[in-house]
């Protein structure tokens, strides 16, 4: 009773039937959306809009408003309502009071409860099937009987007549129940095969799942890892910075402290040649010959500059020549061998004639900085990505193979017979790189590993092709490192002929090339652990620069390297 009541109070008054969307109006009363819409529309050009229920009027159009707690409400009463409904079948024949019906038959299209089933006719079209409410679906909507056979040509349900005079005359034809059986087989295959696919995906969620799972890990790892390593590299920043501006600061005192002394002893110096001068004056103004020439004999008067009078200063200026050749070599920082000397300039230039002079004294006395260009560099091999270098094939020699990625030259005992041009090594087996340099800072890393003999370097984009001044370093247009089971695992540097031995035993497969072109600088570093100089070549580049490389009994592999060390 409850429930029949809650449905008489969900009952839209115009359509009669449950709400479809219930809407509220003004005056408070609900109504289905669609019956509401389209009585309203019926009112359209009167003046006035009055609700249906209570007619209380509007003068404009009433607003809609969605009633979303009667949606809810209706939504729940027809949840409760249909399986109820569903469940219970009611016999069609028993009038007097409800009885559930057993069965259904089909040609009838009635329920039928105990009593009336075994009352009901028993004859053949009268099909008793368990009570379902979709009768219509059992018979044929063409000739109204029982469907019995099943069309295999046109895939549908049929009845005796569609067999024998309908449109399904002479196709192939089964009875229903072999033909569900049929098709409950192939339902079977399909699940088993789904099954079976269902399987595999799962085995793949799980196998993604797990790598997902690794991937966080690694993630995680990595992050950890690179936020010590970042961590540690601002920390080697922190400490490069203020050492580099320690050795600033304790340079400005120094140059300040040495130029102070010789201020002051050379402002002595200019007092007391001004006093000399003074003294002089006078002595050319006198009149009596026989004063000038007595106080001349006194030996009072003298000329500062024939007594040597800048031996003094000089060995001021000697005290702190130590200062003044400094050439970082001491640490690890330093150039190998006092090698900020300029072994790779031409001597005509004017920094070797402003050596071969002497130079300006005052500039001598202030104390060097080329220290810190090594920590210069390396603060570079942190903070600056290396530089890619690629080979050029058109310039390697005959016995140099060369890798498809451009990266790696190895040495082979066939010719390769590529053409002869003007480009190409033709007496050592050698290779630049297409890429030049003609500004900035630059670096890169190669990989040697159980090679008879290699170098590595820089040349002139004009070196020659030909002859022992094609060679690394076998001329003034290119500068190299040499290396190799030949030399027993020791290093050379090599320009313009001149070698000079490298007292490093190798000990790391890995060599870093630095170049500064405006700073004409060219450095090598062995990349142990920490990374170790092993040679700087100072000089005024003049052409564009190429990297270069030559193999014997082996392979050499180009590396954009990191920071190491």
């Amino acid at each position: 009773m409850a429930s029949a009541a809650l449905g008489q109070e969900l009952i839209c008054s115009i359509c009669l039937d449950l709400y479809t969307d219930p809407v509220t109006i003004g005056c408070g009363h609900n109504f289905c959306q669609v019956c509401i819409d389209q009585a309203l529309n019926t009112q359209d050009g009167s003046g006035v809009y009055s609700c249906p229920e209570c007619r209380e009027e509007f003068r404009e159009r009433p607003a809609l408003q969605r009633n979303i707690t009667l949606c809810n409400v209706v939504e729940n009463f027809l949840c409760t309502q249909l399986p109820q409904e569903e469940t219970k079948i009611f016999c069609t024949y028993c009038v007097d009071s409800p009885v559930s019906a057993v069965k259904s038959c089909l040609h009838c299209e009635a329920f039928v409860c105990d009593k009336h089933c075994k009352s009901h006719s028993k004859g053949p079209e009268h099909v008793l099937t368990d009570p379902s409410r979709s009768l219509g679906r059992k018979k044929c909507p063409i000739h109204n009987k029982i469907l019995e056979y099943y069309c295999n040509q046109d895939a549908t349900c049929i009845c005796v007549s569609c067999c024998l005079v309908g449109d399904h005359r002479g196709h192939n034809m089964e009875s229903l129940d072999e033909a569900s059986e049929k098709k409950k087989k192939k339902l079977k295959d399909v699940l088993q095969k789904l099954l079976n696919k269902r399987q595999r995906t799962q085995k793949k969620v799980h196998r993604l799942e797990e790598r997902r799972r690794r991937a966080q890990e690694k993630a995680s790892e990595e992050t950890e890892r690179m936020t010590a390593l970042f961590k540690d590299l601002r920390r080697r920043l922190d400490n490069m910075e203020k050492e580099i501006l320690g050795e600033i600061s304790k340079w400005g005192e120094e140059s300040s402290w040495l130029l102070s002394n010789v201020i002051q002893k050379l402002q002595i110096e200019k007092d007391e040649l001004s006093k000399k001068m003074q003294e002089i004056e006078e002595m050319c103004n006198m009149t009596d010959p026989l004063t000038v020439l007595q106080e001349s004999d006194t030996g009072d008067l003298y000329d500062p500059y024939e007594k040597g009078c800048h031996e003094d200063t000089g060995g001021s200026v000697g005290g702190h020549e130590d200062m003044g050749r400094h050439d970082g070599s001491d640490g690890d920082m330093g150039r190998h061998d006092g090698s900020d000397e300029d072994t790779g300039g031409p001597e005509g230039s004017d920094e070797h004639i402003g050596r071969q002079e002497g130079g300006d004294q005052e500039a001598e006395l202030i104390p060097s900085l080329s220290h810190l260009s090594d920590t210069v560099r390396h603060i570079i091999f942190y903070v600056q990505d290396p530089t890619d270098i690629s080979l050029d094939i058109n310039t390697a020699n005959n016995n140099i193979l060369i890798s498809d990625d451009l990266k790696t030259a190895t040495w082979t005992q066939t010719s390769k017979k590529r053409p002869e041009t003007a480009e190409r090594f033709q007496d050592y087996p050698q290779v630049m790189s297409s890429s030049k340099i003609t500004s900035g800072r630059h670096y890169w890393d190669v990989e040697v590993s159980d090679v008879w003999r290699w170098s590595v370097g820089m040349c002139y984009s004009s070196i020659d092709r030909r002859g022992d001044q094609s060679h690394i370093g076998g001329y003034n247009k290119s500068w190299g490192l040499y290396g190799g089971r030949v030399y027993n695992n020791q290093y050379s540097v090599i320009h313009n002929q001149k070698v000079i031995q490298l007292h490093h035993q190798i000990s790391s497969d890995r060599v870093r090339i630095y170049v500064d072109y405006e700073v004409g600088e060219l450095s090598f570093y062995e990349m142990c652990d920490p990374i170790r100089h092993l040679h700087t070549f100072t000089t005024r580049f003049t052409e564009p620069l190429h990297a270069m490389l030559c193999v014997l009994g082996g392979s050499i592999n180009l590396v954009r390297g990191g920071a190491t060390g």
